[in-house]
Order: C-alpha cells, then sequence, then structure tokens
C-alpha cells in the first residue's frame, strides 16, 4: 500500500520532511479539551504528529485508497471521516463541547479557499488553523494594502483572524515535488469579532473589489456616496482612491456605515 500514487485530480503532494510536519503540528498549543481538524491528511504524515496532542481529533479524506494508513488511528477520541469535506455539516459532524477548535492541514492547493469559506460559513468557533498552501496564495492571505497581492478575500479574512506566514517549504519537501513553493500560515482569531451582517460585508467586499483598476466610486455603485466618502475623508483619503488602498479597519467603518 506504500506504493500508492498521488492523485493529480485530488490535488495530492504528499508532505515528507519530518521536521516541517512536527513544526506545523506544534503551531498551537493544545490542550486535552480541545478539539483539531484536518482535512485531507493522506496518508497519515501529519496526523500521526497531531494524535500526539491527547486532545480530540476529526478527519477529513476523500480519497478512501487512504483507509488502509488512516483508519490506523481511529480511537474514541479521533474520528475519520471519508467522504468530501465541503459537502459536509461540520456542525453535526463535531461530537461534544470544547475548549478551542483548531483547524491543522495540509490542505490541496486547488481548493483551498472553498475549503476556509466552509468553516467561515458553518455555525462553529474556530479559534486558529495552520493551513500549508501555495506560497502565492499565502502572500495574498497575509498583504498589506496597496500591494497587488491585496483583494477581497484578504480583507474578509481580516475580518475573523490575525494572519502570519510562519515559513516557507521547497518543494522538495514533497512527493511527488509540486512545481510551486509552499507556506505555512497561521490564523489567530481576534479577540472581538462582529458576528452580525458578515455575509453582507462579504458581498459588499466583493463588489468593492469587482474591478480593481477601477475606483471605489465605480464599484460602489447602489450604496450612498457621500456616506462613504465622509469615512474616505475621515482616514485621509479622496474620492479617487482604489480598494485595494483601503485595510480592513477602513472597509469596515464604511460598511458600518452604509448599513445602518
Amino acid at each position: 500500500m506504500s506504493e500508492i500514487r498521488a492523485k493529480k485530480s485530488l490535488g495530492q503532494n504528499f508532505l515528507k520532511d519530518e521536521h516541517i510536519l512536527e513544526r506545523i503540528a506544534n503551531s498551537f498549543e493544545v490542550s486535552e479539551r480541545d478539539l483539531i481538524i484536518e482535512v485531507g491528511p493522506g496518508k497519515g504524515a501529519l496526523t500521526k504528529y497531531l494524535i500526539r496532542k491527547n486532545c480530540s481529533f476529526l478527519c477529513y479524506e476523500l480519497d478512501e485508497r487512504m483507509k488502509s494508513f488512516l483508519l490506523y488511528f481511529e480511537s474514541e477520541k479521533c474520528h475519520i471521516i471519508f467522504d468530501d469535506f465541503l459537502k459536509r455539516d461540520i456542525e453535526q459532524d463535531i461530537n461534544g463541547n470544547y475548549e478551542h477548535i483548531y483547524v491543522i492541514a495540509n490542505i490541496p492547493y486547488y481548493i483551498t479557499t472553498p475549503i476556509i469559506e466552509h468553516f467561515l460559513n458553518s455555525s462553529i468557533l474556530i479559534d486558529g488553523m495552520t493551513l500549508l498552501v501555495q506560497k502565492e496564495v499565502a502572500q495574498r492571505f497575509a498583504a498589506l494594502p496597496g500591494g497587488r497581492d491585496y483583494g477581497y478575500f484578504t480583507v474578509y479574512l481580516q475580518h475573523f483572524f490575525d494572519i502570519q506566514i510562519l515559513f516557507d517549504v521547497s518543494p522538495k519537501a514533497f512527493t511527488p515535488e509540486p512545481k510551486v513553493w509552499s507556506s505555512v500560515v497561521r490564523f489567530v482569531r481576534k479577540e472581538s469579532i462582529n458576528e452580525e451582517n458578515v455575509v453582507l460585508f462579504q458581498k459588499f467586499l466583493k463588489q468593492a473589489f469587482a474591478q480593481k483598476r477601477k475606483k471605489l466610486k465605480n464599484n460602489l455603485k447602489g450604496y450612498s456616496w457621500n456616506s462613504v466618502l465622509s469615512i474616505l475623508e475621515k482616514n485621509g483619503f479622496d474620492e479617487n482612491v482604489r480598494a485595494e488602498e483601503l485595510s480592513y479597519e477602513v472597509f469596515w467603518e464604511i460598511f458600518k456605515k452604509v448599513s445602518s
């Protein structure tokens, strides 16, 4: 079974560097009252480090060829679901109450954003995530205003998390080797989050960044421009500003103004 080959259609690249695996597993201090969720464990390279935390563990794997590897870990505290994570009701899958919930995973790169959105759209509170993703995507998640990587999803993530790139990972750490570098990104939930109107805020951000080369004024048609402009001027911007120049804090202030 060790000869199982990675499926390109599932975005499988198996991380084999034990040092990196251990660093990812240790990215959060976890207690036995916590839950770790892993998506796409493959042969369980990271799983074997995560279960040593002695906390509860929930694991999603689509590829049933991995059963012979992963069922070895199954126990009273370790539950493995062989199904498409994006089709699961996460809240229903979680059995019990936990002090903290963490997502720690080497996720398939081609569905990175849908996986994160599925967590954010669920009713569960994720305290932190450590994800191994494509380096280019990591840079987008942690981008600052004004850069080419800064976009709507950057701002949306910053509503929930403080985001930090921990370190980069060479293609040589995987088998088969991907054609791109990877990065490990840590998301730490903010202490104070406004859970109301999150769906509307996401819609607002998508509209603001709809055409990045256009001025914000041209993208935010349908909203009171006088209200938007009052917040912009308060923060030192004029009507010629583009969405990519504004921080999360300014966007949230504008959104609260126009949606009140």
